[in-house]
């Protein structure tokens, strides 16, 4: 329903739009009968400038583009080639690199957390009986060891 609205009102714009343009060039063909030959001289000249800037705009614009892919592939070596390649593989070597480098520092941080439970057990007199009690595996679970 929404979308419907929106339509509604371009149109109802569009043709509001439509009408200020009419009633314009209406006004105007209305004056331009009264300028006098030197003054509808100028603005036929201005307008051919004009026309002939917007030309050279539009030209200029379409060989910009054209401009800017030539550069960027004269700077890239001509096309493409190793340096592309490269520019494209090192973002992934260096995501490869850091995921492994995690996973790496994460595995250490368990092996390690693991050694020091370890070691507080085996420092530690308790009967062996104490290590099959389900409420001292709960107990290493639930507090942290004091260093």
């Amino acid at each position: 329903m929404k979308n419907s609205n929106t339509s509604a009102s371009a149109a109802a714009l569009d043709a509001l739009e439509s009408r200020v343009a009419y009633r314009i060039a209406a006004r105007l063909s209305e004056r331009a009968e009264t300028i006098d030959g030197d003054v509808a001289e100028r603005l036929r000249f201005a307008r051919e400038q004009a026309l002939a800037r917007a030309k050279a705009v539009r030209t200029a614009h379409a060989g910009a583009v054209v401009g800017v892919g030539a550069g960027g592939a004269a700077l890239l070596g001509g096309g493409g080639g190793w340096w592309l390649k490269l520019g494209s593989v090192l973002p992934l070597l260096a995501l490869a690199a850091g995921l492994v480098l995690i996973q790496h520092l994460h595995t250490e941080a368990q092996i390690e957390a693991a050694a020091q439970i370890d070691v507080e057990l085996l420092a530690d007199d308790l009967p062996p009986a104490a290590y099959t009690d389900a409420g001292f595996v709960e107990f290493l679970k639930s507090s942290p060891l004091d260093d």
